[in-house]
């Protein structure tokens, strides 16, 4: 790609402070974006004015009904004016260089379609919380083919080139936070693009941090998870992706594991955490067989 423009988009929802904290990040890399885009699903003066702060580079603010995390990530899409569109979420603060390796990775040859990097903690932990979406791993990998799609990226840390986002759709508003069908839409999107025959590559300089979490929100989350997963795989076998069978054991298996260990030893945090993990996958499956087309 001879000539890199980035747009960034940031989905948000209600959090105006967290959003600032997200746009001077934004404000802060190496080499600048294209352009910014801010979805805005429960807009507010605050978060308006976030956005419209002088010294950063100009920000779209755009508005939008309660439509879920897939939609806003398509509105952003559909307005995009760079060649690659990055997406990050409210809760979340790229480090100064993510999209300057964002850059480089798309460079490379092989050529990818999307590119995915680490999610590392933000801050000082402070009491009582845990991580949410961890990825820590520091070795570049190309992913191509038939491969278990959370292990590729987090939609948190996603950039993609913009014409084919939108040759393959974009993202499935069937899936997604605000969904009915809560989550995975990060993973679905990377199944269609390794199924297509493109690389999805993984670069661990391009850095995001994510805030710390409660354990009720750590919870939360666990049950959202395996909801989203059985969802997409129920969407998959609609579409008679035989792929969805492999996946719903394996993400079964890196559960069970851990919840018989939980059991073992009374460790009650563990046992509620990979056992919500574990029920919501099959309501969730029926959801995606319902919706799936």
């Amino acid at each position: 790609m001879s000539l890199v423009t980035i747009t960034v988009a940031i989905a948000t929802m209600g959090r105006p402070e967290a959003l600032a904290r997200c746009l001077d990040a934004v404000a802060a890399q190496t080499v600048p974006a294209h352009e910014v885009i801010v979805v805005d699903q429960a807009p507010s003066a605050e978060a308006s004015e976030a956005a419209s702060r002088t010294g950063r580079r100009p920000v779209r603010y755009l508005e939008q009904a309660p439509l879920g995390l897939s939609a806003s990530r398509n509105l952003a899409l559909r307005e995009a004016t760079g060649n690659l569109l990055a997406v990050t979420d409210d809760d979340c603060a790229p480090d100064p260089g993510w999209l300057e390796a964002v850059a480089a990775a798309f460079a490379r040859a092989p050529a990818p379609a999307a590119v995915t990097g680490p999610i590392l903690p933000l801050g000082e932990r402070p009491p009582g919380t845990f991580v949410v979406s961890l990825r820590e791993s520091r070795a570049a990998v190309d992913h191509a083919g038939r491969v278990l799609p959370w292990t590729v990226g987090s939609g948190g840390n996603f950039a993609g080139a913009v014409a084919v986002l939108r040759d393959c759709g974009g993202w499935d508003e069937r899936l997604g936070a605000g969904s009915r069908g809560q989550a995975a839409e990060d993973s679905d999107l990377n199944h269609r693009l390794l199924r297509r025959g493109l690389v999805v590559r993984y670069e661990p300089d391009a850095v995001v941090r994510h805030e710390w979490q409660t354990l009720e929100r750590r919870l939360a989350t666990r049950w959202s998870y395996g909801f989203g997963i059985g969802a997409m795989c129920g969407i998959w076998l609609r579409r008679r992706d035989a792929y969805a069978l492999r996946a719903l054991l394996s993400y079964a298996r890196l559960h069970v594991r851990p919840l018989l260990g939980g059991l073992r030893r009374a460790d009650g945090r563990r046992i509620r955490e990979h056992g919500r993990a574990l029920a919501s996958v099959a309501p969730g499956l029926l959801y995606g067989l319902r919706a799936g087309s």
